[in-house]
């Protein structure tokens, strides 16, 4: 797992952790619902991370797919043939 991915799924499970918290805070005082829908919030709540998570962890990043030191050769070819065009 690469840095990025990391600092995804921890961003991830603290923004629907205090997402949860906001939903149980408004269930409890504004809205009233019966107990079992708590307990739903928290299955939906659970589920959804997990789903995003998955699907973030199953999207192929390009850089994985490029070769660093092919494109440094590429980016020094390029700004060779640019100069030539320029004389």
């Amino acid at each position: 797992m690469k840095k990025k991915d990391v600092v995804f799924t921890i961003g991830l499970t603290i923004f629907m952790g205090v997402l949860w918290i906001v939903g149980e805070i408004v269930m409890g005082l504004w809205i009233p619902v019966v107990p079992k829908t708590h307990l739903w919030w928290f299955v939906g709540i659970v589920s959804v991370t997990l789903i995003i998570s998955v699907w973030h962890s199953m999207m192929e990043d390009e850089s994985d797919l490029k070769d660093p030191k092919r494109e440094k050769y590429d980016r020094k070819v390029a700004g060779r043939k640019a100069r030539k065009k320029k004389k």
